[in-house]
């Protein structure tokens, strides 16, 4: 982890413009969202262009760190919809010995690309 003293002054400034964040729940995971981020959710089934509120865990504005469930009720991110993208190709084989029993199978998981518009409290 970096310390401050070894950041450089263009390092430090977009840590101090970035004092607004959330931890929503986008899918299966939960990932850390600034207004301007572009991130690869799970599928979802909005077309392109529309726009979709994300459950807000946990809310950081400045120095105020909000985990009130009351108080996130009224919180919410709204993100974009950017487009349909796809993950790597993962390969997955099965091999036994002696049987001749061989198989090969291949995944490609696909996400939904967004891009977080507002964080309203």
């Amino acid at each position: 982890m970096k310390r401050a003293a070894d950041l450089t002054d263009t390092q430090m400034e977009t840590t101090k413009e970035t004092a607004v964040y959330a931890i929503v729940r986008a899918g299966a995971i939960q990932q850390k969202v600034a207004v301007g981020d572009v991130l690869e959710i799970d599928k979802i089934t909005t077309g392109v262009g529309e726009s979709v509120s994300l459950p807000v865990l946990m809310l950081v504005d400045g120095e105020a760190v909000t985990t009130d469930a009351t108080a996130l009720g009224k919180a919410s991110v709204t993100v974009e919809v950017l487009g349909a993208t796809k993950g790597p190709k993962i390969i997955i084989q099965k091999y036994k010995n002696k049987t001749g029993y061989k198989k090969r199978q291949g995944h490609r998981q696909k996400y939904t690309q967004v891009k977080v518009t507002d964080i309203t409290v």
